[in-house]
């Protein structure tokens, strides 16, 4: 499978009053084509920043990409001249966010937003805009999209809004789609039909997907591979069902105890003890050994690198190194 996008050893910096803030350090991992691939961890974990990373989107200052590539098709995007960055953001890489009423435009409507993207990026004219924009209200489920598309966002419920941001993010027909906690605020009944329209238009349009999230159940429903970020950092890689079966960094087993907890009525939360460390004050040694009911003398003193304790199975953890199959 040939890799749509490909991030080698990325950092990601932001310089503040208090210091350097490392959001993302040295991150790798590959997306081919047609496939899903999830980040998961807490808030605070670098999840967002990859994204914006991703598409260029990091504002500088106060914010940096500090080293590593980021290669779309077998182009760094991170060296293009910004001409050639804005013909790529939106029209082969597009991005749903995670807040729709902050992302959408409160005095334009539904019709002038999407058709935007269309005007810039493939130069349709005023009536082709507005039928490509009923059509692509219609393809991701808006009732009544003639009507729809003359409306404000203020006038949509969440979920409309959210198929209001596919709509946009798929009017170019990328290559490589970023979802950025696409089902945030939304019931769960809405939740599955928003994942369902991304999983059956990513089928329809052969895309490649980065999906954003924390929710591990939307992870097992919709991904092939995951990665585990903590503190900016993997922690581990595999596929889902492998994951999910045997994870082996103790934080994606506190994820996923959790996540259980929340399938499982009456049930007691066996929650992660402590909180994810202030950037301005990391630990010595491993970021999770605060927290880690495994922890090792030696994970106290020492960072543990990514190491593979199977085949593509990297964990970043000493504990899981040393019981490596």
């Amino acid at each position: 499978m040939s890799a749509v996008l490909h991030v080698e050893d990325l950092s990601v910096h932001f310089r503040t009053t208090l210091g350097v803030v490392k959001a993302v350090d040295k991150l790798s991992f590959a997306i081919g084509e047609g496939e899903t691939v999830a980040i998961v961890g807490e808030s605070g974990s670098g999840k967002s920043t990859v994204a914006l990373a991703a598409l260029r989107l990091i504002p500088d200052p106060p914010g940096k990409v500090s080293g590593g590539r980021i290669l779309f098709d077998g182009q760094d995007i991170l060296t293009l001249p910004d001409a050639a960055i804005r013909a790529v953001r939106g029209r082969r890489i597009a991005m749903i966010f995670q807040d729709p009423m902050m992302a959408l435009n409160p005095v334009y409507t539904v019709e002038r937003q999407i058709g935007e993207v269309l005007r810039l990026h493939l130069g349709l004219s005023k009536r082709e805009v507005i039928a490509e924009v009923v059509e692509l209200l219609r393809l991701v489920g808006v009732p009544a999209p003639e009507d729809r598309a003359r409306q404000y966002p203020h006038n949509l419920s969440g979920g409309m809004r959210q198929r209001v941001m596919i709509a946009m993010a798929l009017a170019c027909r990328p290559k490589l789609l970023i979802a950025d906690e696409p089902t945030t605020a939304l019931d769960v009944t809405v939740q599955a039909q928003v994942l369902g329209l991304i999983q059956s238009l990513k089928d329809k349009l052969g895309m490649a997907v980065l999906l954003i999230t924390h929710n591990l159940g939307i992870v097992a429903e919709t991904a092939h591979r995951v990665i585990v970020m903590y503190a900016g950092r993997k922690v581990e890689e595999d596929s889902v069902a492998r994951i999910f079966k045997d994870p082996r960094h103790p934080y994606t087993q506190g994820l996923l105890d959790a996540a259980k907890w929340e399938e499982t009525e009456g049930a007691l939360l066996r929650e992660i003890p402590g909180a994810v460390p202030s950037p301005f004050d990391m630990p010595k040694g491993c970021s999770f050994a605060p927290r880690c009911f495994a922890m090792l003398p030696l994970c106290r003193q020492e960072a543990p690198a990514l190491q593979e304790i199977a085949p593509q199975r990297p964990v970043a953890c000493f504990v899981a190194q040393k019981r490596q199959i």
